[in-house]
């Protein structure tokens, strides 16, 4: 996961609970880089970063950064995962994957895109999907906050509840639409939980939801207790 990502850890504990420990690694601190330059780095390293894990016995691994995997391409990102498994030894595979993954298991074909990226990154991730055979319908922008100059900035490190919420109110979201929060640095769980409990239906998808998802499904602990959201998903599987 990104050195900075506050979110992953929590989310990924909150969500899998005590039936499974997860330990984690991070990629290396690139001050001064561009985003796009620090993405690409974290795939140039991704397997030594792997490594950092030594001879520690492994069920699974996920990659918690979606970003760097949009600039792959699906199968670029498919055939690394690959590679990335084989050298380990046990399963490795992406955010994004398991969002596909996921989309597949719930005929999840559709999508309204929830990004916290700067719109770059956000067209990037548009693309990504599309090339996977995920059709985007829409895409909700959810800055971070205004700069003083009334442009917006983006972080997903600091996007709230609040104004995730906001976001989709104003942009007034079909309310059948599937949902993919994309990011696994910005703090979704809250938002999911609130959107469930409108219980319209419709599919809630985040990186990090996905990839618990997926984890669980890989090590068989689908029969065990879980998450209600991770519940919630688990009835709509087909």
């Amino acid at each position: 996961m990104p050195p900075e990502n506050p979110t992953a850890e929590p989310e990924f504990n909150h969500v899998l609970g005590a039936g499974m420990n997860v330990y984690t690694a991070r990629f290396p601190v690139t001050p001064g880089m561009e985003l796009v330059d620090m993405l690409e780095t974290y795939n140039r390293v991704l397997p030594d970063t792997l490594g950092d894990f030594g001879g520690m016995r492994l069920d699974a691994t996920v990659v918690a950064c979606s970003a760097s995997h949009y600039l792959l391409n699906p199968d670029g990102d498919r055939a690394l995962c690959e590679e990335l498994s084989e050298r380990a030894g046990h399963p490795v595979r992406s955010s994004t994957q398991a969002i596909l993954m996921l989309c597949a298991a719930l005929g999840v074909t559709r999508l309204t895109l929830v990004s916290p990226y700067q719109p770059w990154l956000t067209e990037t991730s548009r693309a990504f999907w599309e090339r996977a055979g995920v059709k985007v319908d829409d895409v909700v922008l959810v800055p971070a906050a205004r700069d003083p100059d009334g442009s917006e900035h983006y972080d997903p490190y600091e996007v709230t509840t609040r104004a995730i919420l906001r976001r989709l109110r104003e942009h007034r979201v079909p309310e059948d639409a599937a949902l993919l929060f994309t990011g696994t640095g910005m703090g979704t769980l809250a938002a999911l939980t609130e959107l469930a409990r409108e219980d319209t239906g419709r599919p809630l998808l985040s990186s990090n939801l996905a990839s618990a998802w997926w984890a669980r499904h890989v090590v068989g602990a689908d029969a065990g207790a879980a998450h209600p959201l991770l519940r919630r998903l688990n009835a709509r599987t087909v």
